[in-house]
């Protein structure tokens, strides 16, 4: 199950992406839950997926509409809260960027955690703000994106994956200056549009063991990121265990969960991004993005 967010009539609306060409508009699809956005489908647990799945299995046809890729929004288009992001999650990753700012290297010891601002949100094939005023040392990051269907606080291991509805592709574009001038992460991680997300978030089910799904990153048709999940440091559960600590996770949620080696600004020589750099991010089993960088 693929759930999308796309425009018609200057309206959001939520979808089911059935196939290329065809997406079941969930406005015109009869449901009894409320289904009128993504956000909303989270939130309403397991009936509303109950309901999601009956309508794939049996589309109504007057709710079948015609979509490309470039109609979609992010699923999310603004989360209601901050996307949590995991920084040098893959042991590779935090070797070349330790070695990249002159630095020991040593795996961390506990999760780096820090979040983006929903201000940085847009859709699989938007164009990716590049605002040279503010910085000048753009790069990508390929991470998988976990979506929250269930809150939990003090979530257990045992327990963790039960809250997942599903995964997403994303992007986490970052201005390497700003990072460094701040000694931290947030600021440099939240520039306006710098977080393609999508092309839709899909089921846990459909995805299966997300260890073995495999991330690249292609710019200008050039390979520079290949990795599996299955290398990550803190894995998918135990970051849910320990984001939920004493603070409680809502539908909704996002975590990008860390980025696998070969960004551009641990390169020799660097290779970051430049205005027109087309982005082609995709993790297999779930989607890809394809973002432009366009100066302003």
């Amino acid at each position: 199950m693929k759930l999308i967010s796309f425009k018609r009539d200057g309206v959001i609306k939520a979808g089911l992406w059935l196939e290329d060409g065809k997406a079941l508009d969930l406005s015109k699809a009869g449901a009894k839950s409320d289904i009128s956005s993504v956000l909303a489908i989270l939130k309403g647990g397991d009936a509303a997926t109950d309901e999601l799945r009956a309508l794939q299995a049996n589309p109504p046809a007057a709710a079948i509409v015609p979509i490309t890729m470039h109609d979609l929004l992010a699923p999310i288009p603004t989360p209601e809260r901050n996307i949590f992001c995991v920084g040098r999650n893959y042991g590779a990753h935090a070797a070349e960027s330790q070695r990249a700012r002159g630095e020991e290297v040593k795996l961390p010891k506990h999760p780096m955690i820090f979040t983006k601002g929903p201000n940085t949100v847009v859709g699989p094939t938007a164009t990716v703000r590049y605002d040279r005023k503010v910085s000048d040392a753009y790069d990508y990051e390929v991470e998988v994106g976990v979506v929250i269907g269930k809150a939990g606080r003090d979530i257990t291991l045992e327990n963790a994956m039960d809250h997942i509805w599903g995964y997403t592709v994303a992007n986490d574009v970052t201005a390497r200056d700003i990072q460094a001038r701040h000694v931290q992460f947030f600021k440099g991680k939240s520039l306006d549009e710098s977080l393609p997300i999508g092309p839709w978030f899909m089921d846990a089910a459909s995805v299966g063991d997300y260890r073995t799904l495999e991330l690249t990153t292609h710019i200008n048709g050039e390979e520079r990121q290949r990795g599996q999940p299955s290398d990550l440091i803190f894995d998918i559960p135990g970051l849910i265990v320990t984001l939920s600590a004493g603070m409680t996770l809502v539908p909704g949620d996002v975590i990008i969960t860390g980025t696998p080696e070969g960004v551009g600004y641990a390169m020799t020589p660097p290779k970051l991004l430049k205005d027109g750099d087309r982005m082609e991010l995709a993790i297999d089993r779930i989607g890809k993005l394809d973002n432009t960088i366009v100066e302003v």
